[in-house]
């Protein structure tokens, strides 16, 4: 029993002079947040790219809406018409559905494929920006850690440097 309280006494010893090394080493840390959701809907980069890639792919999404239209024509044509078709006509016009909805699939899929990967692209591009401006507010204000928002459960608003990447990033063109 003797031991038990000892090893539990040394156990509590111990776990508070780690907690109060800890909360030293902190204390000595300059610490910043940043928004990085706020920094990106907050740049013009960001909506310059959702502008150039809208514009890339406009000719592509209005081939789609066509194919779109078209099949929906088709269908309502048959829905009102088919009482009057033969039977050789209305297998045509389902053959004709299909062939335009599996062309309507597979450029819609590879529309969203080229797309995905513009868009990654660009994005990478812009948190490239980010990043240079987070690190060049942490070196010069001499930050030892800047942790995402999203990982801190609460930080005092002094602490967030998410206004001055804002500010820094759209400086740059």
């Amino acid at each position: 029993m003797k031991k038990l309280f000892k090893s539990i006494a040394l156990a509590t010893v111990a776990s508070g002079a780690l907690l109060s090394s800890a909360a030293a080493i902190a204390a000595d840390q300059k610490i910043a947040v940043v928004n990085f959701q706020e920094v990106m809907a907050k740049i013009p980069q960001t909506a310059a790219v959702m502008q150039s890639l809208e514009a890339e792919f406009k000719d592509a999404k209005a081939e789609l809406a066509q194919l779109e239209k078209d099949i929906k024509y088709y269908q309502e044509k048959k829905q009102r018409d088919s009482s009057l078709m033969s039977k050789k006509e209305i297998e045509d016009l389902d053959k004709k559905i299909g062939t335009i909805y599996t062309s309507y699939q597979e450029k819609g899929k590879a529309l969203q494929q080229q797309a995905g990967a513009r868009q990654n692209e660009e994005t990478n591009k812009i948190v490239a920006l980010v990043k240079q401006a987070i690190d060049g507010i942490a070196a010069k204000e001499k930050f030892d850690l800047v942790i995402e928002q999203k990982a801190v459960v609460f930080s005092k608003p002094d602490t967030s440097i998410t206004e001055q990447v804002v500010e820094q990033v759209s400086k740059i063109k």
